[in-house]
Formats: structure tokens, C-alpha cells, sequence
């Protein structure tokens, strides 16, 4: 296997598993959006005006960017995006580790107890170095934007 084809599996398989965490994370928020919106304030970050319609919106977005990352369509600009999603989240939950606060992270839905920690703030860093070999390295094996001539020179 040459060098190209074994960084394009590394690729897709990177993509699936960034944009499956997206998928899921979304989909366990979308019919929630006053428990996830109160899981927002939690973090005492945002103005009051704006906790409730992200909380409406940011289900969507983390949906529609997960399904592009799974089947490689916009990959690279899905990718960027993911990684400043990943970013931001990161910086929230470090900010409220910092300020002292155990608050639900709100990640996964509702149901979801994990609480603000530096493993935490370390798992999220991890993923948005892998978000970003993703937005490097795009569009990877099997993506969508390779069949539609889609891909970045």
C-alpha cells in the first residue's frame, strides 16, 4: 500500500469517527432544546438572549456537518468547521474548569452526566487535532468529493 492510499484510509477513518461523534451528539439534542439549552447556561458564557436559539441550531449543525464528514462531501470545509466547533467546546469546558464549576457538558443529549473536567478538556483536544489532520489531508478514501470532482488542490 503506498503512502498516499494508506493516509486516505487514515482519513476516512478519521472522518467516520469525527463525523459519527457528530451524528450521535446531535441526534441525542434534536427534541431537547430546553434541557440542552439549560445545559448552555450552565456555562455562563453566552448572553441569555442566545442560549436558547443555539440550542436550537447547534443540533442541526453538529447533524449536517457529521453527515458531510461521513460521506466526504465539502470534507475540507466541513472539517474546518468541525474544528472550530471542537474548539469552541473545548474552550467552554476549560473555562468552566478554570472558574471552578462542575456543570453537564450536555455533549451527548439530556441523559448525559458527564461534567466538566480536564480529561474532559483533553479529550476534546484530541479530537480537534484529529479534525484537523482531517481538514489537511482532505477528502480522504471513499469520499463523496472525489466521484463529483469536488476534491482540493
Amino acid at each position: 500500500m503506498s503512502i498516499d492510499r494508506a493516509i486516505g484510509v487514515v482519513v476516512l477513518a478519521l472522518r467516520v469517527l469525527i463525523g459519527g461523534i457528530f451524528i450521535v451528539a446531535g441526534a441525542l439534542k434534536v427534541g431537547h432544546p430546553a434541557d440542552f439549552a439549560a445545559q448552555i447556561a450552565g456555562f455562563q458564557l453566552l448572553p441569555r438572549p442566545v442560549v436558547a436559539p443555539t440550542a436550537i441550531v447547534l443540533p442541526y449543525l453538529e447533524l449536517l456537518l457529521g453527515g458531510y464528514l461521513v460521506i466526504g462531501l465539502f470534507t475540507r470545509t466541513a472539517a474546518w468547521c468541525a474544528v472550530a466547533l471542537l474548539a469552541v467546546f473545548d474552550a467552554a469546558i476549560a473555562s468552566a474548569v478554570v472558574r471552578g464549576m462542575t456543570v453537564s457538558c450536555g455533549c451527548f443529549g439530556p441523559s448525559d452526566k458527564t461534567v466538566t473536567t480536564w480529561a474532559e478538556v483533553a479529550r476534546d483536544a484530541v479530537f480537534v487535532v484529529l479534525a484537523i489532520v482531517v481538514a489537511l489531508r482532505a477528502p480522504g478514501t471513499l469520499a463523496l468529493d472525489r466521484r463529483i470532482g469536488n476534491t482540493p488542490s
